[in-house]
């Protein structure tokens, strides 16, 4: 969406499309995704003196907390990744570092900016794509030209000569152009999309996982990189579709039209000025008092070196220094046995607004069942039309399923949201299995849905390893 038209409302009403209540912590996330526009619109060095405000968010599992910040993310387009405190360990111990958390959010931003330069180069593209497919389908119409040999020009870089260039292409007769044009028009109109051909495909070298460790696992995929970038490309036989190899050429031409440093010098950019950073799990390594001292990674000592990722600093990646002053951090957890004030008070700082999201009610459930714009409901319905089968829920099948919901949350384990996929699967458990060879018409009602979880619900014991 245009940033302009991004008011609080309306960020905060299109949030609503698709997650039920916790309005605080909507407000919360929508001011903050404003002040970025505000920001941008600043001069001078004030813009610069503004650093945006982290949010802390604090409720228990299942009510929302990753879908505000990923639904937030996918509204201006803005790269996100969600990680877990707790898969980090502090320097001098075997494990990720925190530093990778911002290699992963340059990472995704190359990714979005790469999908947008190639949509943009898509119709280039597939007009290479035609010109290639023409002369596997009518080689006696394609020009004859002398390529460089790849190895012959590995070798003059090394040794500090000039490569050898491509002779220029000859002219075509005219009726060798009129032919390219019939059969362009021909693959446009999917004439021949089911034959088969034989087609180069382009290969990658790749190094994966070589040496163990995740630290050195990400320096064999910088070598990898370095290695594709200069060794020159393999190149495997495939015989495929017309169609499927249209695809190929496709991808592989609007690759060779995106400038790979423009690209990079822009998704970095893109990750430092509307990164999100979601770090959940934040509550598990929230030390308490009691935190046993000794040779084990401490919470605490993550703490720390989260610490000035968030504060804002200039972490080195393959891409280049990336500095996070202004990304925003979202963090999140329960906070079940411990508080956010058993957070280090420097972390404590850099997280000015909390925001507690509530526990989910029984009409919040029934609204998650049937109003967002992807409701449970519905994907069932459709899943489940896919094999003819025809599901009509009724007022009292989903009140059922929402009360019993409601019910299970509160004597075992809450798991919010959760816990209604668990319930429908098992409502659903007997027409999914014989949807292939029952079709027709299914009616969900309250006594539908009593009869295959009242015992479940009733047995405690049971009710904890099924629902």
């Amino acid at each position: 969406m245009n940033p302009s038209e991004l008011t609080p409302q309306r960020i905060a009403a299109e949030l609503d499309r698709y997650i039920v209540g916790q309005g605080l912590a909507k407000r919360a996330v929508a001011i903050a995704l404003r002040n970025r526009y505000r920001r941008e619109r600043l001069v001078g060095e004030m813009r610069e003196e503004v650093y945006p405000k982290n949010i802390l968010m604090i409720g228990p599992t299942g009510v929302g907390k990753t879908e505000i910040a990923r639904r937030l993310s996918n509204l201006v387009g803005a790269p996100f990744i969600k990680v877990e405190a707790t898969k980090y360990t502090e320097v001098g111990y075997v494990g990720r570092d925190v530093e990778s958390m911002v290699r992963d959010l340059v990472e995704a931003s190359i990714r979005m900016v790469r999908a947008a330069r190639m949509e943009d180069t898509k119709a280039a593209a597939a007009d290479h794509a035609l010109e290639r497919l023409v002369d596997i389908l009518e080689p006696s119409t394609k020009i004859s030209g002398s390529a460089p040999d790849p190895y012959a020009t590995f070798s003059a870089m090394l040794g500090g000569q000039r490569a050898a260039t491509a002779t220029q292409p000859q002219a075509r007769p005219a009726d060798m152009e009129a032919l390219r044009a019939k059969v362009k028009q021909e693959l446009r109109d999917g004439f021949y999309d089911v034959r088969l051909i034989e087609i180069d495909v382009e290969e990658q070298p790749q190094i994966i996982g070589a040496f163990g460790s995740p630290q050195l696992d990400e320096m064999s995929g910088n070598v990898g990189d370095l290695l594709g970038s200069i060794l020159p490309k393999r190149r495997s036989k495939r015989r495929v579709t017309v169609a499927e190899a249209k695809a190929i050429f496709i991808q592989e031409e609007a690759a060779k039209l995106v400038d790979s440093e423009s690209l990079k010098r822009e998704a970095v950019k893109l990750a430092e000025e509307n990164g999100i950073i979601f770090i959940d799990e934040m509550d598990k390594i929230a030390g308490g008092g009691g935190e046993m001292r000794g040779p084990d990674v401490s919470r605490e000592g993550v703490q720390r070196d989260i610490l000035p990722i968030v504060e804002g600093s200039t972490v080195m990646t393959k891409h280049g220094p990336v500095r996070t002053d202004h990304v925003l951090f979202i963090g999140a957890g329960a906070f079940h046995t411990s508080k956010p004030s058993d957070l280090i008070p420097e972390l404590q700082g850099r997280f000015p607004i909390r925001v507690e999201l509530a526990s989910l009610t029984k009409d919040d459930f029934k609204t998650i069942l049937t109003q967002p714009k992807n409701a449970l409901i519905e994907q069932y319905k459709q899943l489940l039309a896919a094999d003819g089968v025809e599901l009509h829920f009724a007022d009292s099948g989903i009140d059922a399923i929402a009360r019993l919901a409601t019910l299970v949350n509160e004597q075992t384990e809450n798991i919010g949201a959760r816990r209604l996929h668990t319930m429908l699967e098992k409502v659903l458990e007997g027409v999914s299995y014989e949807a292939p060879e029952r079709g027709g018409t299914v009616v969900i009602d309250d006594a539908y849905v009593e009869e295959r979880l009242a015992d479940i619900v009733k047995n405690q014991d049971l009710s904890q390893y099924i629902l």
